[in-house]
């Protein structure tokens, strides 16, 4: 338990005080209450959610029995600040990782270049990609005001591509600089894009912090074992902080917002979507009927993209009210 809030205080009071502070005081303005909170202009320290969440997994792993109590501090140390994925991730777990601290490692000259390959194309995923994509979707989104709305989805469909490069690129450069040593880290993305169902995207995405979200969240909070609403009522709860955790903004809780929805919703319907298939006499293997499957999943989650990436939540909903309303 003192783990956990310590933990958890350290986040709270680096990454999201000022978020706090802001809403209480907005909340208290709208009751004509002036409401003073302490502030502080301090540094957030580089990493702190993914090194949080580590030592969070391995706290629970030991509580659950899963795996054994590191004795040597420098060990627990090298597990919970491992260099290669410290800034973007994955998050690894312990029975993994941990293990692998307490074992010898020999130089490996295939792996080493296998893993110089990896970060190569990393470093192409984010430098030559995502980069040069981003200075047309910062033009846009900086200036959203003075362009149509027709510019407004591109942008959106191209940052698409740019946060998966930025990811990616990041999780095959902390991959493969982890290979070079002789470590093995978890596959972090697998053809996301392709995905035919919200459900089937968030299996392929961003794989170590939304297995990280199930194992220590959805399931903690009942996963779908209390029945078909308690199980959506889960599902909600773990998207909207996962959308908090990748930002102190309402922008991101509405876009973990929107991904819970879908799912939800996806869920709901799925009983009567199957019977209008039936009946029409739909063959769920033929590759239109996957194209189209995928060209709607990559639409409701790219436009959930937008709130990802809009400086606030007004302004996301401002710029898909431009969209609709000035489209040329």
């Amino acid at each position: 338990a003192l783990s956990f809030v310590l933990n958890l205080a350290i986040l709270f009071f680096f990454k999201y005080w000022g978020f706090f502070t802001k809403n209480v005081i907005a909340i208290g303005g709208l009751f004509d209450i002036t409401i003073q909170m302490p502030t502080f202009d301090v540094l957030l320290p580089v990493g702190i959610s993914f090194y949080t969440f580590q030592a969070l997994s391995y706290t629970m792993d030991v509580y659950r029995g899963e795996i054994y109590a590191e004795r040597n501090l420098f060990k627990y140390a090298l597990f919970v600040s491992f260099f290669p994925q410290l800034v973007a991730g994955p998050i690894e777990r312990s029975e993994n990782l941990l293990v692998q601290v307490n074992q010898p490692h020999e130089f490996d000259a295939d792996g080493a270049r296998d893993g110089l390959l990896l970060m190569l194309w990393g470093f192409f995923q984010k430098v030559v990609i995502a980069d040069r994509i981003a200075t047309l979707i910062n033009h846009v989104y900086g200036n959203w005001t003075e362009v149509a709305g027709i510019s407004i989805v591109l942008a959106t469909v191209l940052f698409a591509v740019q946060i998966y490069c930025d990811f990616g690129g990041y999780s095959s450069i902390a991959i493969g600089a982890a290979q070079v040593m002789g470590f093995t880290l978890m596959e972090n993305f697998k053809q996301p894009y392709l995905a035919t169902s919200c459900a089937d995207f968030w299996r392929r995405w961003h794989i170590s912090l939304s297995s990280w979200f199930r194992d220590y969240l959805y399931i903690p909070l009942g996963g779908n074992r209390k029945g078909k609403w308690r199980k959506y009522f889960n599902n909600l709860v773990t998207f909207l902080v996962s959308g908090l955790w990748h930002g102190a903004q309402w922008s991101y809780v509405a876009w973990g917002g929107l991904n819970g929805l879908y799912q939800v919703i996806g869920d709901i319907l799925k009983p009567a979507r199957t019977k209008v298939l039936d009946a029409l006499h739909v063959n769920r293997e033929w590759k239109i009927w996957k194209a189209l499957r995928i060209l709607l999943t990559f639409c409701l989650i790219d436009f959930a993209w937008l709130f990802f990436r809009a400086p606030s939540f007004l302004t996301g909903v401002a710029m898909i009210r431009r969209t609709l309303t000035n489209f040329y």
